[in-house]
């Protein structure tokens, strides 16, 4: 019986140390020398080499001269720590209808949710479309994870007027910067192409900077 539990002991104690050990250390060694840029969570700096971000995270920009990310339902939005969709069924009411309601005392119910419409609505407001004017799916619906860093390129092309337009520069300056910073199908056939926002906003600023 002594023997049989200093074995198990002693096997035990291997098995942690090649599990809790010897592996982890394997994996993120090959990580760091195959993979460094992706082990390390994908990160992007700007022009002066200042951290701002993950390729792999979407950011909430709203200013016009900006390209923006589809919406989220992570948290508040674009919550890293609170990644999630919205649950909801194509079929569903408040998915495209929204709900809007007004407190005892008038103030927005937390309860609110603007609804496909609403933001195809606000879309096309933002990008001076026309009302009846066809919007791309991603901009007007959440991604499962709701931190999805990455928009169409037709919903790139239609923000591209109102970009150059608040940046002061021509649209087809900006919509070459789009083709430029468009990434192809993954193995090239999975998927569709797509640009990822961040980095895009970071090559507008580098090379049509506000006013120029």
């Amino acid at each position: 019986m002594a023997k049989q539990i200093l074995t198990s002991i002693r096997i035990t104690l291997v098995l942690l140390l090649i599990v809790s050990g010897v592996y982890p250390l394997v994996v993120w060694g090959l990580s760091q020398v195959a993979f460094a840029h992706q082990a390390n969570g994908s990160l992007v700096q700007d022009a002066q080499g200042h951290t701002v971000g993950s390729a792999l995270l979407a950011q909430g920009f709203t200013k016009p001269d900006y390209f923006h990310p589809r919406p989220s339902a992570a948290g508040s939005g674009y919550d890293a720590t609170a990644s999630s969709g919205t649950n909801l069924g194509p079929t569903s009411d408040k998915l495209i209808n929204g709900i809007h309601k007004k407190t005892s005392d008038g103030k927005d119910d937390p309860s609110n949710f603007d609804g496909v419409k609403n933001l195809a609505a606000a879309y096309r407001a933002d990008n001076n479309l026309a009302a009846n004017a066809a919007v791309p799916v991603d901009a007007v619906t959440r991604s499962a994870s709701g931190l999805d860093p990455h928009i169409s390129v037709a919903n790139a092309n239609l923000q591209a007027a109102r970009v150059a337009k608040a940046r002061g520069v021509s649209a087809e300056d900006v919509t070459r910067l789009v083709a430029a910073n468009t990434q192809g199908r993954d193995l090239g056939f999975l998927g569709e192409p797509r640009v990822n926002v961040l980095q895009l906003n970071l090559a507008l600023d580098k090379q049509l900077p506000k006013g120029k």
